[in-house]
């Protein structure tokens, strides 16, 4: 019965197409090209997906003077005028990207989930949830996003061609500081202490309640006195180590 058993789902699998199989969603690692200089350069992005602004972490990046790449949906730019009042004044600091309209992960078919959250029913919807995420974004700082991060950070392949044909780049990461704001303080500090050079870090600034803020405070102060120095994404190129080292220009 058992070989019976594994003689069909070897026939099941054979008989998948292609294209299915490479429609499972992928997570996209980024890290950043060599910049041609003695600097340990790394970049630190922050996700507003919905929820709550997390002042504590963003004034401390701007006590510290720590450069960020944020990425907000238009949910929380709407939900959160005075963070963003805080953003607006340090643009300096602060690039603000996009994150879709409605935190939609970046996959596309009927009922499909990403860690349980549905994905797009079809290609029309997720052009509406880049576009109108990009429009807000705009709208609320002045300023055309060119980076998309979709909801869980998980694409498909149809999905990821859709968005760079409309004209954004895709921005991936190869530190995962937080885990979407679940992790302890000590959990984060000891996940950033194995930070090397060209690192892109994601991390969150929608969840006050949670550790992020104090566990990046403690863990960004040690890698600042490792001497490494902070970028933005729209400052940098990204070279993509999901296909094995694709370059992605700005």
């Amino acid at each position: 019965m058992s070989i019976l058993f594994n003689a069909l789902k070897l026939l099941i699998v054979l008989l998948t197409p292609l294209s299915a199989m490479a429609q499972e969603p992928v997570e996209i690692h980024d890290e950043l090209q060599s910049q041609g200089t003695p600097y340990k350069s790394i970049a630190l992005t922050l996700d507003a997906c919905s929820g709550k602004y997390d002042s504590d972490l963003i004034q401390f990046l701007i006590k510290e003077h720590i450069p960020a790449t944020l990425f907000a949906t238009k949910k929380w730019l709407d939900r959160n005028p005075e963070g963003l009042a805080v953003i607006k004044a340090h643009l300096d600091l602060f690039d603000v990207e996009d994150h879709g309209e409605n935190h939609i992960p970046a996959v596309i078919g009927k009922e499909r989930r990403v860690y349980g959250i549905v994905g797009e029913p079809d290609l029309i919807h997720l052009r509406r949830e880049v576009i109108e995420g990009a429009r807000a974004v705009e709208q609320a700082t002045g300023i055309s996003p060119h980076w998309y991060r979709g909801a869980t950070a998980e694409y498909d392949a149809e999905a990821v061609t859709e968005i760079e044909n409309l004209g954004y780049k895709i921005a991936g990461f190869s530190v995962n500081a937080d885990a979407g704001a679940t992790l302890k303080k000590t959990a984060i500090e000891e996940r950033l202490r194995n930070v090397k050079q060209g690192d892109i870090i994601i991390a969150h600034m929608n969840k006050p309640a949670s550790d992020t803020a104090e566990g990046l405070s403690v863990a960004l102060k040690y890698l600042l006195q490792k001497g490494f120095v902070f970028v933005r994404l729209d400052q940098v190129n990204v070279r993509d180590i999901t296909t094995r080292g694709k370059s992605r220009k700005q």
